[in-house]
C-alpha cells in the first residue's frame, strides 16, 4: 500500500472513552478530517426507515451522545423516513461543531409501500441535494454519494449522467466532496474518470467480502470505504467461528465484527447505526477490542 496522510492514530479500548479517542483514529475525506469510528442514523426513523421515531427525545439524545464521544462522522440520507433522520441531526446538532462532517446520499427515494425506487434523473438529484441542505440547515454539503443500482445490490450500467449532474452542483459549490454508493467496481471506476471522489459506500462485512480487492485498490489511492450493513444488516451475522473467537475474549461477537472491520484496512470508516445510547457506547467499546494476528486469520476464514 502507498504511503499518505490516512494512517491510523492510537485509540483507547476501554468503556468509556474520552472524546475524540475513538478505535481506528482519524481519515481525511478529501479535506474533511473524520474519525473512523462514524455513527449511521438510518435507524433513527421509524420501522422500515419510515416515519418519525418512536421515541423522539431517545432520537436526540443518540446523536448528542456520538456528538459527545467524539464521533465526527455521521452518515444520513434524505431518504430515511423520508426526511426524518436530517431534521432530527438538525435539532439535535445545529450549530455544528466545526469537526463534525456529515455524508448524505442522494439517487433513491422512498414509495408508498416503503420501497427505494431510483432517482437519478438530474431534476431528481437537484431536488434532493437541496432538500439535504434544507433539514441540514447547511449551505454546502460535505459529502454526498451517488447511491446507485436498487436494494437487492449493485447493478450494472453507466453512472455518467447522474454523477456529472452531481459534480456541476459541486462546481456550485452546494457540494464539498463526492462519493459512491452501492456500485460496482467498473462504476467507481467511472466516477473517478469523471471527477475525484473520496469514498465508496457499499455493502461488506466478515461474511460478505465481494469487494476485497477495490478495498485495497482504494486504500493506494486514499479513498475511504464505508460498509453499509457492517454487521450483517437487518438479520445480524451468525458463525460458529466469529461465536467461538468472542467467547474466547469474553466479547460480543458483533464487537468482534466491527473490530475486524477496522484491523481489515486503514481505510475504512465505520458507520454502524443504533437507536439507543447504551447500544451506542457498546459498539463503540466492542470496535477497540485487541484481535490477535492469529484470531485474524481465523476471522479471514469465514468470508
Amino acid at each position: 500500500m502507498s504511503e499518505n496522510a490516512n494512517t491510523p492514530s492510537a485509540s483507547l479500548p476501554s468503556a468509556s472513552l474520552p472524546s475524540a479517542s475513538l478505535p481506528g483514529g482519524t481519515w481525511t475525506l478529501g479535506d474533511l478530517t473524520v474519525t473512523r469510528f462514524g455513527y449511521g442514523a438510518m435507524q433513527l426513523a421509524g420501522p422500515g426507515v419510515m416515519g418519525p421515531p418512536a421515541d423522539r427525545d431517545g432520537a436526540l439524545a443518540v446523536l448528542r451522545e456520538a456528538a459527545g464521544l467524539g464521533i465526527s462522522h455521521i452518515d444520513t440520507a434524505g431518504a430515511y423516513g423520508p426526511r426524518v433522520t436530517n431534521q432530527l441531526i438538525r435539532e439535535a446538532l445545529h450549530p455544528y461543531s466545526a469537526s463534525l462532517h456529515i455524508v448524505t446520499k442522494v439517487g433513491s427515494v422512498r414509495d408508498q409501500q416503503g420501497g427505494w425506487p431510483p432517482a437519478r434523473r438530474p431534476e431528481d438529484l437537484r431536488r434532493a441535494v437541496h432538500e439535504n441542505l434544507e433539514d441540514l440547515d447547511r449551505v454546502s454539503l460535505d459529502v454526498v454519494n451517488l447511491r446507485l443500482g436498487n436494494a437487492q445490490g449493485p447493478r450494472p450500467g453507466s453512472l455518467a449522467e447522474p454523477f456529472e449532474t452531481l459534480v456541476e452542483l459541486q462546481q456550485q459549490g452546494l457540494i464539498r466532496h463526492l462519493g459512491v454508493s452501492n456500485a460496482t467496481t467498473e462504476q467507481v471506476a467511472e466516477a473517478q474518470a469523471i471527477a475525484p471522489i473520496v469514498c465508496v459506500q457499499n455493502m461488506y462485512n466478515l461474511a460478505y467480502r465481494h469487494d476485497d480487492e477495490l478495498i485495497d485498490e482504494l486504500a493506494d489511492k486514499g479513498i475511504a470505504y464505508v460498509p453499509f450493513f457492517p454487521l450483517g444488516g437487518f438479520t445480524p451475522l451468525q458463525s460458529t467461528a466469529l461465536s467461538a473467537v468472542a467467547a474466547r475474549l469474553d466479547a460480543t461477537p458483533m464487537s468482534v465484527a466491527l473490530a475486524w472491520l477496522l484491523r481489515r484496512s486503514p481505510n475504512i470508516l465505520l458507520i454502524s447505526g443504533t437507536s439507543s445510547v447504551a447500544h451506542l457506547r457498546e459498539n463503540v467499546a466492542g470496535a477497540g477490542l485487541s484481535l490477535s494476528d492469529e484470531e485474524l486469520v481465523e476471522l479471514d476464514k469465514i468470508g
